[in-house]
């Protein structure tokens, strides 16, 4: 079995989802003034990541954490029409590119898979005109059909998606040195690694540069 495995932020979808996550809470009709919560817990970590004093990825996890916990108790509900509102503007932003890329690999007979560190609830509002065989994001806890407060939220990056990615496909023979990556980031580094073909998506300085060391497809 042949995959392909596409990123999200920056590479099927153009630009980063945090800030529009931001902008979607702040503006909420009735969600809006959870905002302001989140924002006094993200800043002091934030402002101490700019100085270099925490790490990026430590950054990210932290951020997407506060991002949910300023939900409180919010319904399983709420919390899916919260991000199917925000997906469906997102949906028609999506890079044509790499939806051509998706579409032929899907007729080619690929195993289709999205990885990304997003959250799953916006993943698959997002892609729901889009045929992916597997969807792999950072999950939100529920129990009793409301935000777990008590379950950390594990954020999907870096290790963690090869971690997801070799457990889904535990089962399968796959044929990585004949099968694709897709990414924008060096944080993608390491899945893109794990195939024969791996693709920068208008990547940025650090990935750029590997890749074009490497000779590996650069789609600009």
């Amino acid at each position: 079995m042949k995959v392909a495995i596409f990123d999200f932020d920056g590479t099927l979808f153009p630009e980063e989802t945090f800030p529009l996550m931001m902008r979607h809470l702040k503006t909420h009709p009735v969600h809006a003034p959870k905002y302001r919560r989140f924002i006094s817990k993200i800043l002091p970590v934030y402002l101490a990541y700019k100085l270099k004093l925490y790490p990026e990825q430590k950054m990210k996890e932290y951020s997407m954490r506060s991002y949910i916990s300023s939900f409180g108790r919010s319904s399983k509900i709420d919390i899916q029409q919260f991000f199917a509102q925000l997906g469906d503007e997102m949906s028609q932003n999506l890079s044509e590119a790499v939806v051509q890329r998706l579409k032929q690999h899907s007729k080619d007979g690929y195993y289709i898979m999205l990885v990304s560190g997003a959250f799953e609830p916006l993943l698959y509002s997002v892609t729901k005109d889009i045929d992916f065989d597997c969807i792999i994001g950072t999950s939100i806890p529920f129990k009793n059909k409301e935000i777990d407060k008590h379950t950390p939220v594990i954020h999907i990056q870096g290790e963690r998606k090869n971690a997801n990615i070799f457990a889904q496909l535990a089962n399968h023979d796959v044929d990585w040195q004949n099968s694709y990556a897709y990414g924008d980031s060096y944080s993608d580094l390491s899945v893109l690694e794990l195939v024969g073909n791996p693709v920068a998506v208008k990547p940025e300085p650090r990935l750029l540069e590997i890749a074009t060391k490497r000779n590996w497809e650069i789609l600009s």
